[in-house]
C-alpha cells in the first residue's frame, strides 16, 4: 500500500474523481466536485491510498470544512476507505501520512469531525467540542497536538 498526495488534473487525479464519485459513502459525490474544481488552495491537500493499482481510500487536508462555524483548523477530513481494503489500518496510515504533511507545513495541531465513537482516540485525538454541520447533523470534533 503507497499513499500519495494528489497532483492537480493528472491521471490519478481523475482516478481519484471517479473513486469518490461512485464509492458508497455518500460525500462522496461532494469530494468528487472538489476535486473536478481544484478547490483546494494554498497548503490544502488531497490523499489517496493506492494498493495494487487500486484506489483504496482518501483523505483531505483542509482550512474549513463542513461547518457553518469553523472556529478549527486545519482538518484532515474526508477519510474514506473502500470497504474491501478495512481492517488493514489504513485510515491510521492515512491520518499519520497527513500529519507528517501539516506538520511540514508549520501546523502544532490538527482537527478531525466525526460522528463515530472510539476511533479516533486511538490514533490519538481528543473530542474537544461538537459543531453542527450544513445539513444540521451534529459531529464531534476531536484535536490532536502534534
Amino acid at each position: 500500500m503507497e499513499i500519495i498526495q494528489l497532483k492537480y488534473n493528472t491521471l490519478l487525479w481523475k482516478q481519484a474523481i471517479d473513486f469518490a464519485e461512485n464509492s458508497s459513502w455518500t460525500p462522496g459525490r461532494h469530494i468528487a466536485g472538489m476535486l473536478r474544481e481544484n478547490r483546494f488552495t494554498d497548503w490544502e491537500a488531497f490523499f489517496v491510498s493506492i494498493e495494487n493499482d487500486n484506489i483504496i481510500a482518501h483523505c483531505s487536508f483542509l482550512k474549513e470544512d463542513y461547518y457553518p462555524e469553523n472556529r478549527y483548523s486545519p482538518w484532515i477530513s474526508s477519510i474514506f476507505v473502500t470497504e474491501n481494503a478495512r481492517g488493514k489500518r489504513v485510515s491510521h496510515k492515512m491520518i499519520q501520512t497527513v500529519i507528517t504533511y501539516a506538520q511540514s507545513k508549520n501546523f502544532s495541531k490538527v482537527y478531525i469531525p466525526s460522528d463515530m465513537k472510539g476511533f479516533y482516540e486511538k490514533c490519538g485525538f481528543t473530542p474537544i467540542d461538537t459543531l453542527k454541520n450544513y445539513a444540521g447533523d451534529y459531529d464531534t470534533i476531536f484535536l490532536r497536538e502534534i
